[in-house]
């Protein structure tokens, strides 16, 4: 066999391996310009495959280039909309660190001001939502246990006091804390059976949705005041993890089997509210605990004077306790009269 026929046949079966399926050279095809310098045979052969390599390299280099170029775009935009976003920070703020939320739909914080004209600085409650609570309620009004049922809800509550007075003591900042995390559950379980049931039945609440769920707000500011006072120990923070899942899914059952029964034992509960902050306000009068300056959100929250101090935010806590008795105790009353509490309007706004 020549030299030309064997380069031939190597041609013919290298071909599709260097060149790719459907791109082997036909006969009528014209040669590359190197192939038709390199001549036939096996310099033929070696002068592909060597185009195949330059052209693979090629487009390599020309795809890093590519890459290259393009990261170089993301990265200048980026930085610039890193620069857009902290001169937007540096003028909404005057050079203070600002938080800057841009979003596709539109939705932009609104700028609110008190009654003074001073921006309002809490995310959490709005102006209008800030109150002053009714401290002339009668605060020693008790609901006498005489049916069974209120009976075992008395005595449940009272035997929860005993672990928590060993627990906590005279430490009345944490106790608080605990309460409240506690007394934020109720109100918000009861308002979403009471919401569910409503969009089931396609029927009014008479209010009792947005008291309820009121109250639950009502009770974690209390909370989210307490935690400027207090701060909590990492075992106060495992007490509260375990407490309040217990205690959801308990008041969850329970509201569920008997709603009257649930209102009664969140009445006794607040009772208890009122008596555990009656003894923290003595210490603060006896100088046991220091009277230190109101917290800020306390003093927008309940419209308090700029010097008020954490006597007089105790008092309007335990204000809002008694007011929290009271429709509790309001809404047993209702189903233990064999009514629903959509028959009964609801006391919206009590405080």
């Amino acid at each position: 066999m020549s030299s030309r026929a064997a380069g031939s046949v190597l041609l013919r079966h290298l071909g599709p391996r260097v060149f790719g399926p459907g791109s082997a050279p036909s006969a009528a095809a014209p040669r590359p310009p190197l192939l038709a310098l390199a001549g036939g045979g096996e310099r033929g052969a070696a002068a592909a495959v060597w185009m195949r390599l330059l052209s693979t390299s090629s487009a390599a280099e020309a795809a890093v280039e590519e890459e290259v170029a393009t990261s170089k775009g993301n990265a200048g935009s980026t930085a610039a909309a890193k620069a857009e976003a902290a001169e937007a920070a540096k003028e909404a703020g005057d050079g203070k660190k600002g938080v800057v939320v841009s979003s596709y739909w539109g939705i932009e914080p609104s700028k609110l001001v008190n009654k003074d004209g001073v921006e309002w600085k809490w995310s959490c409650f709005r102006p209008w939502e800030a109150y002053k609570t009714d401290t002339s309620i009668d605060l020693s009004r008790h609901h006498e246990p005489k049916v069974l049922l209120d009976k075992i809800a008395y005595w449940t509550v009272k035997s929860l006091r005993f672990p928590t007075d060993i627990f906590f003591q005279r430490r009345y900042g944490c106790r608080a804390m605990m309460l409240e995390t506690v007394a934020a559950v109720p109100g918000m379980v009861g308002g979403m059976l009471l919401h569910l049931r409503s969009l089931r039945r396609f029927e009014h609440s008479g209010g009792w949705i947005r008291v309820l769920l009121e109250e639950a707000e009502n009770e974690r500011m209390h909370l989210m005041t307490f935690m400027e006072v207090a701060q909590p120990r990492w075992y106060d923070r495992a007490l509260v993890l375990a407490v309040q899942g217990i205690f959801f899914n308990v008041y969850f059952l329970g509201y569920l089997i008997s709603p009257k029964f649930a209102h009664r034992v969140v009445g006794y509960l607040e009772e208890e509210a009122i008596h555990s902050y009656t003894e923290f306000l003595k210490d603060l009068e006896d100088g046991k605990i220091d009277n230190v300056p109101a917290p800020a959100i306390a003093i927008d929250y309940w419209q308090l004077p700029a010097n008020a101090t954490l006597k007089d935010v105790v008092t309007m806590v335990r204000a809002d306790e008694a007011h929290h008795r009271d429709v509790n105790h309001f809404a047993s009353d209702i189903h233990f009269q064999g009514m629903e509490l959509k028959q009964a309007p609801a006391p919206v706004g009590y405080h």
